[in-house]
């Protein structure tokens, strides 16, 4: 689905548009798009205010047993370092998390439970995500300008068109294994010969039916797009985020011993020169964002 140059500043609406026009009559109406969590949608009109309401976000915490739960085990993990007795209630894990982190660990759990994920082709699909959400966060630090929050959820939804393409499109499990397989056209050009979609668009297409920030949905959107760095009719703070998910990714590969993709060895110049930094930059970026993988 290729969509049009505009006026700078117009991109974003006309990927809103192309969806909905590709909803209503293209190759989406097939696609079968998981409501939003009732928690989330809470969850994020209690985070549109200025000065969120703090009670609010603990009543919302502690309406599931399970994300409660979640919560309390992150508090008392390693990563954040517990002093003294554990936590044993949602306050009191909230307090020793703070509320971004509180509300970066209710959004993971509500957003996984949504949308499962049972197929061997995205094996560790969300514990993945989770470990690219937790890198770009810890990248937006360093970002000025750059929401960590926004960052947090671009790096959990980035990937989440694949789990819903696998449950809506036959024959897409084994398009997986041809994409990934094939070296002579990038991932998303085989999903579009073979399903006139890819998960770029159908990842957007979750944000916007979710109602979540225009600017996630444009970069996930885009988020193959790394040709377009720079170009002067995608907003700022799309190809920020783009960039630092290229960075987030190869940082993620270094750490598991990956080898370097693609994207990386063609794309790093353009993410590195639009985030202005150098090597000595993303050798300390790289340290911080380690730092967070091995407390986890």
């Amino acid at each position: 689905m290729p969509i049009p140059t505009t006026a700078a500043g117009g991109k974003t609406q006309q990927i809103r548009d192309d969806l909905d026009q590709s909803r209503r009559r293209g190759p989406l109406q097939q696609i079968q798009i998981p409501p939003c969590p009732e928690l989330l949608a809470q969850l994020q009109q209690a985070m549109s205010h200025a000065e969120p309401d703090l009670n609010l976000v603990a009543r919302i915490a502690s309406s599931d047993v399970a994300m409660a739960a979640t919560l309390l085990r992150t508090a008392n993990s390693p990563l954040f370092k517990p002093v003294g007795l554990p936590c044993s209630t949602v306050g009191q894990a909230m307090t020793r998390l703070g509320l971004r982190e509180s509300v970066a660990v209710m959004t993971g759990f509500l957003v996984r439970h949504a949308i499962p994920v049972n197929a061997p082709q995205l094996a560790r699909f969300w514990e993945r995500s989770t470990k690219r959400a937790v890198a770009m966060a810890t990248i937006a630090r360093e970002l000025p300008g750059l929401s960590p929050d926004l960052a947090h959820s671009f790096g959990l939804f980035l990937h989440v068109g694949m789990p819903v393409l696998l449950q809506s499109v036959r024959g897409y499990g084994a398009t997986m294994v041809e994409a990934g397989a094939r070296i002579d056209r990038p991932f998303i050009a085989t999903e579009n010969a073979n399903h006139r979609t890819d998960h770029a668009v159908v990842g957007a297409l979750v944000i916007r039916a979710w109602n979540l920030p225009a600017p996630l949905m444009a970069g996930i959107r885009l988020h193959h797009d790394y040709a377009a760095l720079g170009h002067g009719d995608i907003e700022p703070e799309t190809h920020t985020l783009i960039a630092a998910g290229l960075i987030a990714e190869h940082l993620m590969r270094r750490h598991e011993g990956l080898p370097e993709d693609a994207d990386w060895a063609g794309h790093h110049g353009d993410a590195m020169r639009w985030l202005h930094i150098g090597w000595d930059e993303l050798a300390l970026w790289e340290e911080a964002v380690n730092a967070q993988f091995d407390a986890a």
